[in-house]
């Protein structure tokens, strides 16, 4: 992500309270955000998240880098509503981000896309707010919504057929965030964890053989559940291919 990537890979009551505040949230953060190079002004296909493609162009590419709110990866997916502060130049709504990738700057929670920062700025001032560099922002979390498009589950394009299957999750609605994945095991009959590879994308060696049914623990607006995807992913999978779903995540 730009020179995003180049820096990339107190209390105690504060600490346990931060995850209900970080999902709960409601009003407005002031933070700080700035911007990243792209020749297209479009996401970056290999950002930490491991959404690839995906991650490029999603929500018309209005995405975003973070640092405090990457979460170890389990912030990936989440939408945020960021405007810049100064009235002069900066649109009230300011612009809505899916965070794709990690990436820490100069007192920053968000590194956005090009596209991303530029929808901040109102009419005819956007020269401006490039000129700045990093504004002054404020942030809330909000509700992810893709109209017309189902969860989808994705193998992974470093998955290699039958001996090794990576996930992740695509168009993960609402405010949910996906803490662990199991695969159901037939010949042990239970489910197994899957290791959290890196950011968005879940791993195993050896996966079961024929259809593939996965369940996701969500945090999300009914609190910590569980949801299931029944063989949600073929018995012969192929590296690339993403699969819809039945679930609904809030």
């Amino acid at each position: 992500m730009g020179f995003s990537l180049k820096l990339q890979y107190c209390l105690v009551s504060v600490m346990v309270l931060l995850p209900a505040v970080c999902y709960s949230q409601d009003y407005f953060v002031k933070s700080r955000a700035t911007y990243y190079g792209s020749p297209d002004c479009l996401g970056t296909p290999s950002g930490a998240c491991g959404f690839g493609e995906y991650g490029r162009s999603v929500n018309d590419a209005n995405v975003a880098g973070v640092s405090r709110l990457y979460k170890n990866g389990t912030g990936c997916g989440a939408c945020y509503q960021v405007r810049c502060t100064n009235p002069q130049i900066c649109a009230d709504n300011g612009v809505n981000i899916v965070v794709t990738d990690y990436g820490e700057g100069d007192n920053t929670d968000f590194i956005l896309s090009p596209r991303a920062y530029a929808r901040m700025a109102r009419p005819d001032t956007g020269a401006h707010l490039f000129a700045y560099g990093v504004v002054d922002v404020e942030y809330q979390r909000i509700p992810c919504q893709y109209s017309g498009y189902k969860t989808q589950v994705k193998v992974h394009e470093h998955s290699k057929y039958p001996n090794y299957l990576a996930i992740v999750v695509l168009y993960q609605a609402g405010k949910s965030e996906i803490l662990s994945v199991d695969i159901w095991q037939e010949d042990c009959k239970e489910w197994i964890g899957m290791r959290r590879a890196y950011g968005a994308v879940f791993d195993m060696a050896n996966p079961p053989s024929g259809d593939i049914s996965l369940r996701f623990q969500v945090r999300g607006s009914a609190g910590l559940t569980w949801v299931q995807a029944p063989n949600v992913i073929p018995k012969y999978w192929k590296a690339g291919v993403a699969y819809e779903t039945d679930i609904q995540l809030y």
